[in-house]
């Protein structure tokens, strides 16, 4: 997609492959303004300075507009970042399920206040350096998983409109990580050997339970009791936000066999745990669907990602009556959870998707458990 003078915003974090983005567009006859968001208050910035929202990162941007000779500025969503993200975030452990908060930051920040930002700059388009191809028809833009199938992100734009992809642009969609570095080391920008971030970027040392910790306070915690799947005490836990769909770590022992978190219920404060075949599923309900064709009417055959490092897997689309669908799988997949994003695919090109709903485990709970 050439450029042609047309005016664009660049998200750019201080990495390379933001830096590589605002570079390509450049040389495409773009006219690139480089935009950095500020995403903490000043006071509790050393959260995370080593990471995309942090001081250095800034630094980093600035460094390479500079380099480019383009324009650059920063600005502050710290109060955005926080009620849209962050508590988001939050909530939604509060509430038993699993958050996606890169689905949420790139809907709602930086396809979303970060367009507003780049109309008021009378920009036409925002780009990021997001591994997919977004292609631009006249009869609407198509979102397509990206060349390089190991750094693949189409998983996290699902949830776009179509108002948002017509105006996004995502120059490294067809290219692979090492063709990035070596056209940064070609144009001599620091950062192109730079570390990519492999955690939440807002969550220093990926501990997303001492960040709950620190930001809600335990006294927003929701203890309760462990149990079997049988509906058998086992111990008590302190809040339902340490535990997550399929995890291993901090549970009761005296188990002969490895046992897993398989469901949590909020309104009790339950954590149920189970063996590894309590979390296979043969299908499962999605709500909030985002769709960028018709919604479906009919069954549909997809391939499905249950999460962004499952490999995804065919299934059939079935819609319900209560705007929910249902996804039934052709070989059933472990650890569906609740929270997370499931994104349908037509070969490479997405199709829309949802969020995973809470389904009970099949669980005898004996009525004099409280």
């Amino acid at each position: 997609m050439e450029g042609k003078g047309r005016r664009v915003l660049v998200g750019m974090s201080g990495g390379v492959d933001s830096s590589v983005t605002a570079h390509i567009l450049k040389h495409q006859g773009w006219d690139v303004i480089g935009i950095t968001m500020k995403v903490w208050p000043q006071d509790c910035i050393s959260r995370a300075e080593d990471k995309c929202c942090g001081p250095s990162a800034i630094a980093d941007a600035r460094g390479v507009a500079h380099a480019l000779g383009i324009p650059h500025y920063v600005v502050d969503e710290a109060d955005q970042f926080e009620k849209l993200v962050i508590d988001y975030f939050s909530s939604e452990y509060k509430a038993g399920r699993t958050p996606n908060p890169c689905v949420m930051c790139n809907e709602k920040l930086k396809f979303g206040n970060l367009w507003t930002k780049a109309h008021a700059l009378g920009a036409d388009y925002v780009a990021t350096g997001h591994y997919a191809i977004i292609e631009h028809p006249e009869e609407g833009a198509i979102l397509r998983r990206g060349r390089d199938q190991k750094k693949d992100q189409s998983y996290f734009l699902f949830s776009l409109r179509q108002e948002q992809l017509r105006h996004a642009v995502t120059p490294l969609g067809d290219m692979t990580k090492p063709e990035i570095r070596a056209i940064a080391r070609e144009i001599g920008l620091k950062v192109a050997d730079k570390v990519d971030s492999q955690e939440i970027c807002f969550v220093p040392g990926n501990d997303y339970k001492a960040f709950l910790k620190s930001h809600l306070g335990e006294s927003e915690f929701h203890p309760g009791g462990i149990y079997d799947t049988d509906g058998n005490f086992l111990g008590s836990h302190e809040g339902i936000e340490m535990y997550t769909i399929g995890q291993r770590k901090g549970l009761p022992g005296g188990s002969p066999r490895p046992r897993y978190v398989v469901d949590i219920d909020a309104e009790s404060s339950r954590v149920i745990v189970g063996y590894d075949e309590h979390l296979v599923r043969d299908d499962f309900e999605i709500d909030n669907a985002n769709w960028l064709i018709p919604p479906p009417e009919e069954p549909r055959a997809i391939t499905v990602k249950i999460r962004y490092g499952h490999p995804g897997t065919p299934a059939t689309l079935e819609p319900e009556s209560d705007g929910r669908h249902r996804v039934i799988f052709q070989t059933p997949q472990r650890a569906v959870t609740p929270g997370q994003a499931a994104v349908f695919y037509d070969g490479d090109r997405v199709i829309g998707g949802g969020w995973i709903c809470r389904q009970a485990a099949t669980i005898r709970l004996h009525a004099t458990i409280a």
